[in-house]
């Protein structure tokens, strides 16, 4: 099963920080923050402004992204979460 983000959405999996630090201290997972950054892996046809064109999407499949701490909503799909989110709540691509 696939999931075909509708409009300005995009699905993405989330990318989990390391669980030891440099010094080789393993982090427990009540002192983790949530990660912010993930793999873009569907996006939508993109937005219909008030013209009724499509907006071109800003992102494309296979980037890695930062988006805002608490964006989204997780979707669990065959044994795997992932994350639906919105253009807007992605505050830049990785490269």
């Amino acid at each position: 099963m696939t999931i075909r983000p509708l409009g300005d959405k995009i699905v993405i999996r989330v990318i989990e920080d390391a669980e030891q630090t440099s010094g080789g201290i393993f982090i427990p997972d009540s002192a983790k923050e949530k990660s912010q950054k993930g793999e873009v892996i569907a996006v939508g046809s993109g937005k219909t402004n008030d013209k009724g064109e499509k907006e071109p999407m800003e992102v494309k499949v296979g980037e890695v992204v930062l988006f805002a701490k608490y964006a989204g909503t997780d979707v669990k799909v065959a044994d795997e979460t992932l994350k639906i989110l919105a253009v807007s709540d992605v505050l830049g691509v990785l490269e």
